[in-house]
């Protein structure tokens, strides 16, 4: 299984705003984008179908997209609300998955 790996940079995080605008800029999610939790989770949850329009960013089918951290202690300790957000809305991504009988799509590498 040949996995992909996207790393964030999260010293560009400061807020919820700055958190969205890293990570359509880094995953090329669409124009519609809600900038909310929400939105984030329905973007990742269609890392495996291309033909979606989610991200720009896709993995084939069984595969899983390894999300590096870019200094993550760091950015808990600034941003503690919105690392706490990301970590929890990562795993609904793969939950709502598994849910759905797909498999897991998201793998987190905090660096």
């Amino acid at each position: 299984m040949a996995e992909q790996r996207v790393r964030i940079e999260t010293n560009k995080i400061a807020d919820w705003k700055s958190f969205h605008t890293v990570f359509q800029e880094a995953f090329g999610f669409p124009d519609f984008y809600g900038r909310n939790m929400d939105a984030w989770i329905d973007c990742m949850s269609y890392l495996d179908d291309r033909d979606a329009g989610m991200t720009r960013i896709t993995v084939a089918r069984g595969e899983v997209l390894e999300l590096e951290v870019a200094n993550s202690m760091d950015f808990q300790k600034r941003v503690p609300e919105v690392f706490q957000g990301f970590i929890e809305c990562a795993a609904l991504v793969n939950s709502r998955r598994v849910e759905e009988g797909s498999a897991p799509v998201l793998a987190l590498v905090l660096s």
